[in-house]
């Protein structure tokens, strides 16, 4: 099994971008998990250019299936004083598979303070609390999850603590980013049983300049608001092992069922 820091570390640098594999155990299904490919897209990001400040948004479409050889290209739309635009495309021989916006921006002076939300009635595993390993030859297995299954949780609602096997070395960024989309649709709850799905777009915000999280353990929630006509819309958050707010997402997901 190759893990994202492996697969990261055997990126080879080309001209413009980076060449590599997407790895059979990140794989679901036919395309690459999304959140390795984002993983992917960000490093380029930030490989990129000079001293970029800190991740403060991405906008991912996930465009086409991402599977064996690939190529990561990224370049600058714009650089101002705080902020800086960078696009990355993700390419496989089925062609453009993965195209991000990624927004770098520093702090600044301001008068507004804002700090809202609760993180959900969920505690973190400690070493007594059973948690259960995805199996091979899905993405899972490169995670080890806790899930809330009470009748607390709602019926278009996922509840999860997850974490990476491996981790050494990564980038925070890119750690969060790859673990930030390790749950199911919500809406797949009300199928009641497994069926096709695919993430179509998904925004993330990241409420502060560096995330952080002890023992890698880190708080997903999903919640689906409409699921109509095979299409449909969510909200997610992800907290760190103090509860501190990390990042807001938002995904646009069909289900084929």
């Amino acid at each position: 099994m190759t893990s994202l820091p492996d697969a990261l570390a055997a990126l080879e640098p080309i001209d413009g971008g980076w060449r590599g594999t997407i790895p059979d155990g990140w794989l679901q299904g036919r395309t690459a998990y999304g959140g390795f490919s984002a993983a992917l897209a960000l490093y380029a990001a930030q490989h990129s250019d000079d001293d970029l400040p800190p991740l403060r948004s991405a906008q991912v479409a996930f465009i086409g299936p991402l599977a064996g050889p690939v190529t990561i290209r990224a370049q600058r739309l714009r650089r101002g004083r705080n902020a800086a635009f960078v696009q990355a495309d993700v390419e496989s021989d089925a062609g453009l598979g993965l195209r991000a916006t990624f927004v770098f921006m520093g702090p600044v002076e301001s008068k507004v303070e804002l700090r809202q939300g609760q993180p959900p009635a969920f505690a973190k595993p400690d070493g007594t609390t059973p948690t259960f390993n995805g199996k091979a030859p899905y993405f899972t297995q490169n995670f080890e999850f806790l899930d809330r299954r009470d009748a607390a949780v709602g019926p278009a609602e996922w509840l999860r603590w997850v974490r990476l096997n491996d981790r050494a070395g990564l980038d925070p960024m890119v750690e969060l980013i790859a673990v930030a989309d390790c749950l199911p649709p919500a809406a797949l709850k009300l199928v009641g049983g497994p069926a096709p799905v695919s993430s179509m777009t998904w925004i993330l915000n990241l409420l502060g300049p560096q995330p952080r999280t002890e023992d890698g353990w880190w708080l997903l929630r999903a919640n689906a608001d409409y699921a109509s006509a095979g299409s449909s819309s969510q909200l997610m958050g992800i907290w760190n092992s103090d509860g501190e707010p990390m990042a807001e997402q938002m995904q646009s997901v069909a289900i084929f069922a």
